[in-house]
């Protein structure tokens, strides 16, 4: 199960509303995120077992990126309503077609390296689904980060998996340091691994209003009225994410347990951790341009994209992001780039929505 939402607002410009991160090739090759994604499973599931959610805008996209996913596996959400509803109408439909059936859920623009690590870990989660447990894959921290959630280690149960206490909020720079240093904590990478009646149990249990709702959805799906219900419903579903929605109710009750996963992990949360997830040149620059030419003079530590076929010149410069597209420029300070969103914010709020 791809999960392919959102709009990526801190990779403005290049990454908007209309034509988010994941539809970018943003990985150093040929393939968009969505087709990286796409293809790392490629060992793990075969075409036609391959789920994508994603929204009404981005169908046809979805669809002609990848053209070896069935039709009918590609579910487009009336509108947005989080994680947990977007998870639990794919796990819906796949219990329909499949009710013994284990599933992998992943985020349609991370990235991830060593390959056979990852298969390795995803086929170890799927062995411990099989006794019921909802499974999370936590990335072992490599530095006091504050953008991601957290993931409480407790003992381990069998080779490779421990359960999970709990899960824990963003935390402050100062709690992210004893996190890392306790060597007890891991990255909540929103990657998780379940048998789909088990994941639609716990939805019962603790929101039986949403477990109703994508009931109601999913038995008139072969129905004439089926658009009808399907939006009159979706719209009254809780817009909640999956781990304040299932996740964390489920590891109070001793239901989760996770593989930690020692692979290379990036999110992309902005053009400073694109930078630090791709091997730069000799100067530490990272370059990704389509068909357009760089010209760096000087230029150390820096992240460079540009999508307009113009010439892109940058001297003398150090630790900057610049970002070319046809209606918009970004240069900012890497250390700053997380505050790109805010920029986005300011665009929508001074009546700009057609830049973002």
């Amino acid at each position: 199960m791809i999960l392919a939402g959102g709009s990526g607002t801190r990779l403005w410009p290049l990454s908007r509303a209309a034509n988010p991160k994941f539809l970018h090739r943003l990985g150093g090759t040929d393939q968009t995120l969505l087709q990286a994604t796409a293809a790392r499973v490629d060992a793990l599931s075969q075409p036609e077992q391959v789920y994508v959610v994603t929204g009404v805008a981005h169908a046809a996209a979805v669809a002609r990126q990848l053209p070896r996913v069935p039709e009918e596996n590609i579910l487009v959400e009336p509108a947005p309503r989080d994680s947990l509803a977007a998870i639990a109408l794919a796990a819906a439909v796949i219990a329909r077609r499949d009710p013994a059936a284990v599933v992998a859920v992943y985020s349609a623009d991370h990235l991830i390296g060593r390959q056979e690590r990852f298969e390795e870990l995803i086929r170890l989660g799927a062995e411990a689904a099989g006794t019921g447990a909802l499974v999370t894959v936590g990335i072992r921290p490599t530095r006091p980060e504050t953008g991601f959630g957290y993931l409480h280690l407790a003992e381990e149960i069998s080779p490779g998996v421990h359960r999970i206490a709990e899960f824990r909020e963003k935390p402050s720079a100062d709690v992210a340091a004893v996190y890392l240093a306790s060597g007890e904590y891991l990255w909540n990478a929103g990657m998780f691994v379940f048998q789909v009646q088990a994941f639609l149990a716990e939805l019962e249990r603790q929101r039986p209003q949403m477990r109703a709702g994508i009931a109601a959805i999913v038995e008139s799906w072969d129905a004439p009225d089926h658009e009808t219900v399907f939006g009159a419903v979706w719209d009254d579903l809780e817009r909640i994410s999956v781990d304040y929605g299932v996740m964390e109710g489920a590891a109070a009750a001793g239901k989760v347990v996770t593989v930690p996963a020692d692979f290379p992990w990036s999110d992309i949360g902005d053009f400073h951790s694109l930078g630090e997830s791709l091997d730069g040149d000799a100067d530490g620059n990272v370059v990704l341009t389509d068909a357009a030419v760089a010209t760096l003079r000087g230029v150390e530590d820096s992240v460079v994209v540009s999508t307009t076929g113009r010439v892109v010149a940058v001297v003398g410069l150090r630790d900057v992001v610049v970002v070319d597209t046809e209606d918009a420029l970004l240069v900012c300070p890497r250390d700053r780039a997380h505050e790109v969103k805010q920029v986005v914010d300011g665009l929508k709020a001074n009546g700009h929505a057609a830049h973002v």
